[in-house]
């Protein structure tokens, strides 16, 4: 073995044991992602800021998650984001040239939490439809009964700041008059997977996470698509041209208690329907990968 094949190795085990995420085995599997081919012999290593937003560790060794996302991301059209990170765990890992983009209605999760928690129970259909249907009124309708656009603005930002996301700006105002401020918020996927690995773990979520465990069929796609326990919210919605970005965070039971993930697709085609199947096969590749992961629970 070369030195320079050793210290290629080392690093990958210096970067398993700071992720505290991987299940490594005799075969060091790894996850995380290249951006180009590599030969089937080659290790890939670009060691980043994980703790950053918008960071990526990026490892790709053949047979992980990393190089089949790798090759998946060569093969489509569009451009893929996927995050992962255990709950209550200090690092994510990142793979794909995607990494932010509008919330859409994945930030009616944090808005859920701030609503219940000015009106406990009070607003149970509202709740429910925006969280399981995805329903913009009701949406709506918990967004103004937080008070002025100023006041539910800051009031959906610091259950983000409560949840590990130190990033995350939610607007007050709409920036295109027919959407959401709030769905038209910045959110990278990076503090996304952050904030969702501290969702179980936030005082009053349990109703939230209740209901993102029973989504309405139609928007089964992604995470739903193949984990039956998995608890997630799904976004979207089109570009001023037109073109949609799919998006949706959830969380996956693995071994030794749960992961976080976050991910996302803007098909080249700009359809919503491809940007679905995006991420039912990046699902998929996660779901075939279950055991390279580690889950977390929340501190006790």
């Amino acid at each position: 073995m070369s030195t320079e094949t050793k210290r290629e190795l080392s690093t990958v085990r210096r970067l398993f044991a700071l992720l505290g995420c991987l299940a490594v085995t005799v075969s060091a599997a790894a996850c995380g992602s290249g951006s180009t081919e590599q030969p089937a012999t080659t290790t890939s290593i670009t060691p980043a800021a994980a703790d950053s937003p918008g960071g990526e560790v990026l490892i790709t060794i053949p047979g992980t998650l990393a190089a089949d996302f790798a090759e998946l991301e060569r093969s489509e059209k569009g451009a893929l984001g996927l995050a992962i990170m255990p709950v209550g765990g200090d690092r994510f890992v990142g793979l794909g040239e995607w990494t932010t983009g509008p919330a859409w209605s994945t930030m009616k999760v944090p808005l859920v939490i701030a609503a219940e928690r000015k009106n406990p129970g009070g607003q149970n259909y509202a709740t429910s439809a925006a969280i399981t249907a995805s329903d913009n009124t009701a949406a709506d309708s918990l967004w103004s009964n937080l008070g002025t656009p100023r006041e539910a603005a800051l009031s959906v930002q610091a259950v983000l700041r409560e949840g590990g996301d130190t990033a995350t700006v939610v607007q007050e105002k709409r920036s295109r008059s027919e959407y959401s401020a709030f769905g038209q918020s910045e959110w990278a996927l990076a503090d996304q997977v952050r904030f969702a690995s501290r969702l179980p773990c936030l005082p009053g979520a349990d109703r939230v996470i209740d209901l993102m465990g029973s989504v309405n069929a139609g928007q089964q796609w992604g995470l739903g698509s193949v984990f039956d326990t998995a608890e997630f919210k799904g976004g979207w919605g089109p570009n001023p041209d037109g073109a949609y970005l799919v998006r949706q965070f959830g969380l996956v039971p693995v071994a030794g208690g749960t992961i976080a993930v976050a991910l996302a697709a803007q098909p080249d085609s700009g359809t919503f329907s491809d940007g679905m199947d995006l991420l039912d096969r990046m699902a998929g590749l996660v779901s075939q990968h279950l055991g390279e992961f580690t889950g977390g629970s929340c501190p006790a």
